[in-house]
């Protein structure tokens, strides 16, 4: 649907950082920049509010780990140690553009030694005709309440995935889904909602972030429309 949906472009900071002449960080920071010609107040407040995201990732997380880079290469140098090269890498998907709204997430991974790093998620949900955020509460038209509907779907796919041979959840896997499930993890995808959980939040590091995806379907949640 031409006119509503965004025009998207991808903006870059990036750095590799030393210390005594050896390369001890790197950082790439993606973010988007958006373009659209019938809700351009909109995209000039994403633009701003991504742009400021990353600048203060930039500044505040990354200058922190960059004191922690040179700490740890002093430490490895007087020990013998290997130096291990400390890396942050932050991107987004864009997985939803059309009807008059927008889904994205972020993964932000940050490497400072030890076996592996880490990667946290987050993501947002626009309703480019409102300018504010879509809720998943928002697209569910159905009588059961939301989160516990969300949660059963959840459940009932983890159980398929371990009866299909995928076992990297932990044994107590519906006590956690429930425990660490969280409304505002989700994004929208053509196909229907997917909600994600956090490394370690339902299963091993290995695992990965672990996701569900929820088809649309007229009795449960909606896809978005344009008004």
């Amino acid at each position: 649907m031409e006119g509503y949906s965004f025009i998207v472009k991808e903006q870059v900071a990036q750095q590799d950082l030393y210390y005594k002449g050896h390369k001890v960080m790197s950082y790439t920071i993606k973010y988007p920049q958006f373009l659209s010609d019938t809700f351009q107040t909109l995209a000039d407040k994403l633009n701003s509010l991504y742009r400021t995201k990353a600048y203060m990732y930039e500044k505040k997380t990354v200058n922190r780990l960059y004191q922690q880079a040179m700490a740890e290469y002093e430490y490895s140098v007087a020990n013998n140690f290997p130096i291990r090269e400390f890396e942050v890498y932050e991107d987004y998907t864009i997985t939803y553009n059309q009807n008059c709204a927008l889904s994205l997430y972020i993964d932000r991974y940050e490497y400072t030694g030890g076996a592996h790093g880490s990667t946290i998620r987050t993501s947002d949900t626009w309703n480019l005709q409102r300018s504010r955020k879509i809720e998943i509460k928002d697209l569910y038209h159905g009588e059961q309440d939301y989160q516990e509907y969300i949660i059963d779907n959840i459940n009932r796919k983890i159980a398929e995935d371990i009866a299909a041979g995928d076992d990297l959840y932990f044994d107590d896997y519906t006590q956690l889904v429930s425990k660490n499930f969280k409304p505002k993890n989700f994004y929208l995808t053509e196909e229907g909602a997917v909600f994600y959980y956090q490394q370690y939040d339902i299963a091993p590091y290995a695992a990965g972030i672990r996701t569900f995806l929820i088809p649309y379907s007229p009795d449960g949640i909606v896809e978005p429309t344009c008004y």
